[in-house]
């Protein structure tokens, strides 16, 4: 007797309601990371217990240890000398609560995941998009740590490399699901034609934005000049591709790195601009009107966090706010280029 397996239920909506979930909590993630980042916290914690690195000190003994271990690295040594054990802990806290939120993150995704896959929820073509999102999280855990072990060396300081590669990652993870997300619940509409590869283009020139700001924070180029729209006193510095070879400026010269990263955002600021011009010439209506118009808006506030971060000298909930807001810009542009790729063309 052949025993025909059950139908697929089909439970889209609520797979995309839980990929926006987890796209979320991604979200505030790398908010806490830019946190623990701009507090000097991320070398705090000398070691990476998987499995049992959950369990917080629970006495005043467990705080010593822990403080004991850190004083056996170079931060402690050469930055941090004589830090106190109250100092210590409030550091300590911002990097074991970014763990930990990446812990829950894993449970968040693997739980539903296994009831989605075993009451046979998920289409066949959706699986291995699940699979490598799973994949990527746990490529995403292993160089966090990567990241960490680069200061505990001589030179206390993470790799801005690694900072970069890690920043990127949790980002690409995060647009990922929300375009994976978007094809589940966001309907095709009638728009113009012509628009859908633009806004793909500029999506991924925003995303190569939040790269080079990675640049900037893993070698902290912002404090460096903290006057705009000069950089010091001229708007081209003194200094600009003066390594040798001179393309290692853009990832290692302080005074590079702050300068392409203005003149990017000049470049994605005329970019926005011109595209929501063109989008609202051709007429894009509903959603993607509604989206176009979120990008401006966004794009202003991003512009004015990123002023105010340099003329303030990195103060750090507007620095923490304006890494968050180049997300949340990266996520209205994925919204309006799903909404395009997705759309039926006015002039077909």
């Amino acid at each position: 007797m052949v025993q025909i397996n059950p139908p697929l239920v089909n439970n889209n909506k609520l797979i995309a309601q839980w990929l926006l979930v987890c796209a979320v909590v991604i979200l505030a993630m790398i908010l806490l990371g830019g946190v623990t980042r701009l507090t000097d916290s991320g070398l705090s914690m000398v070691e990476w217990k998987p499995l049992i690195g959950i369990i917080p000190p629970l006495n005043q003994v467990d705080w010593q240890q822990l403080f004991l271990k850190y004083q056996q690295f170079p931060e402690y040594q050469k930055i941090n000398l004589g830090m106190t054990l109250q100092e210590f802990k409030v550091i300590f806290m911002y990097e074991y609560l970014h763990r930990v939120l990446g812990r829950l993150i894993g449970l968040i995704f693997i739980v539903p995941f296994a009831y989605f896959y075993f009451s046979r929820s998920i289409s066949p073509q959706l699986l291995p998009k699940l699979l490598l999102m799973l994949f990527l999280g746990g490529c995403q855990g292993l160089m966090g740590w990567y990241m960490v072990k680069s200061g505990l060396v001589d030179v206390p300081h993470v790799s801005q490399y690694r900072l970069t590669a890690h920043l990127g990652l949790a980002v690409l993870i995060y647009g990922f699901i929300l375009w994976t997300a978007l094809a589940l619940i966001n309907p095709p509409t009638v728009q113009p034609a012509g628009l859908a590869k633009p806004a793909c283009i500029l999506s991924a020139l925003i995303f190569l934005m939040i790269l080079s700001g990675g640049l900037v924070a893993g070698t902290k180029a912002g404090y460096a000049y903290s006057t705009w729209p000069l950089m010091g006193d001229s708007f081209i510095p003194a200094g600009l591709y003066d390594m040798s070879p001179a393309w290692l400026s853009a990832f290692e010269n302080i005074t590079t790195i702050q300068f392409n990263h203005r003149i990017f955002a000049y470049l994605i600021a005329l970019l926005v601009v011109c595209f929501a011009i063109y989008a609202v010439k051709l007429k894009v209506a509903g959603k993607v009107r509604t989206g176009v118009f979120c990008m401006l808006f966004l794009l202003v506030v991003q512009i004015g966090l990123g002023i105010s971060t340099l003329i303030f000298y990195v103060p750090i909930a507007v620095a923490a706010a304006h890494q968050i807001g180049a997300v949340a810009l990266l996520t209205t542009t994925l919204f309006v280029s799903h909404s395009l790729t997705n759309s039926t063309s006015t002039s077909s």
